[in-house]
């Protein structure tokens, strides 16, 4: 089931019907009513592994997305995206990606002709479904309240956050992982209420002023930060090639996965590069793209990669090695408006309460900073 829709009945035994109440727009309150969707149950074969997500992670991949993309899609972090895809191959013998070098994650031939069944099953059954889903509408029509409204986050990726919005958060919102200057431009638009960014400390304050207002309007808004993460180079467990800058990756040849364009990760590696002196294309593996710090680390520990550019937790999940290199901020970014509402006070509250700091505090790499309310953005690094 797509991220945001909420079971009221499943029945059957090959097909699973399930009434579902679709995601609303949060700009306003409206009234939605459940629809009529169907999914695989893959029976015994697979026993208790939940396969309710199998398709939704496997059809970004058949159009080209990757994994970090896919898994958002699905609603869950890289890691339980990779535990899933491993459980399902396991149970039915036979591969449903495969990992290519320059290539990230694509489906095997089984995997596609997965997907296009699904389709095509889906394509078949829409005008089955028309005249029960008039019936259902008609019949829940007086009954179904009011969806309270959700606030729409666009955030670059972070562990912590994925951790607490899969397992601890109890708090109605849809978050969208993007990169720190694509969230931002989201907001910008008013395309979403929140955006969670990261920043080095140590960029002076009219650095930071001139890079929020190529998107955002500093009348309107505000911004608070939530934590400070390590970033550096993510190597194997000893770092066997003794690397310490991104200009020893350049001088011994070795293979690099770098994050995708938009991403604040990527600016920061090609500020280092800049600062080295050094060209993209000097460096193997430059163009390979990922999404997520989760999917940096994987393609290392997979030895697909040899070094990579991401924060410590990342390194410390999957085993590996890691070179600090950049102290940065993590915090979010919101109109006044929203900073003031029920929802947004809400939400930086459970940001600011022992759960998420504790989280924090258990991860390598991370320190929660004070709780503040939102205010200026050259409060952000103060």
């Amino acid at each position: 089931m797509p991220k945001g829709y909420e079971n009221f009945c499943i029945s059957g035994n090959r097909l699973k019907y399930v009434f579902t109440r679709s995601n609303m727009s949060p700009s306003a309150t409206t009234r939605v009513l459940p629809r009529l969707r169907w999914s695989w149950d893959f029976g015994p074969l697979l026993g208790d592994i939940d396969t309710s997500r199998l398709l939704q992670l496997l059809t970004p991949l058949a159009e080209g997305g990757a994994l970090g993309v896919a898994a958002s899609t699905a609603g869950m972090s890289y890691r339980s995206a990779w535990g899933l895809l491993r459980d399902c191959e396991q149970a039915l013998g036979a591969s449903l990606v495969v990992m290519e070098r320059g290539r990230g994650t694509r489906l095997t031939e089984f995997g596609a002709a997965l997907v296009e069944l699904d389709a095509s099953a889906r394509r078949s059954l829409e005008d089955v479904h028309a005249p029960w889903q008039r019936k259902l509408e008609a019949l829940l029509a007086p009954v179904v309240r009011v969806a309270p409204e959700r606030l729409r986050l666009a955030a670059s990726h972070d562990l912590a956050l994925a951790d607490w919005v899969e397992h601890g958060r109890r708090i109605r919102f849809e978050l969208f992982w993007r990169g720190s200057e694509e969230a931002l431009a989201e907001l910008g638009r008013d395309e979403c209420e929140m955006a969670g960014f990261h920043v080095p400390e140590d960029w002076p304050i009219s650095r930071l002023e001139n890079w929020l207002g190529m998107w955002l309007d500093v009348d309107r808004h505000v911004c608070t930060p939530v934590m400070r993460r390590n970033q550096g180079l993510i190597v194997a467990r000893g770092n066997p090639h003794r690397l310490q800058t991104l200009a020893d990756v350049s001088r011994r040849g070795l293979r690099m996965v770098n994050r995708q364009r938009g991403s604040g990760t990527r600016s920061m590696i090609d500020q280092l590069l800049a600062a080295n002196g050094l060209r993209p294309e000097s460096i193997a593996g430059y163009h390979h793209e990922e999404f997520t710090h989760e999917a940096i680390a994987a393609t290392i520990a997979a030895g697909q990669a040899d070094v990579g550019f991401g924060i410590e937790a990342a390194a410390a999940r999957y085993d590996l090695g890691f070179v600090p290199l950049v102290v940065e901020r993590y915090g979010f970014v919101m109109t006044k408006a929203i900073a003031a509402s029920p929802e947004g006070k809400a939400f930086l509250a459970r940001l600011g309460g022992n759960t998420f700091r504790q989280r924090l505090l258990a991860m390598p790499g991370y320190e929660p900073l004070p709780t503040r309310e939102p205010g200026a953005w050259s409060d952000f690094l103060t």
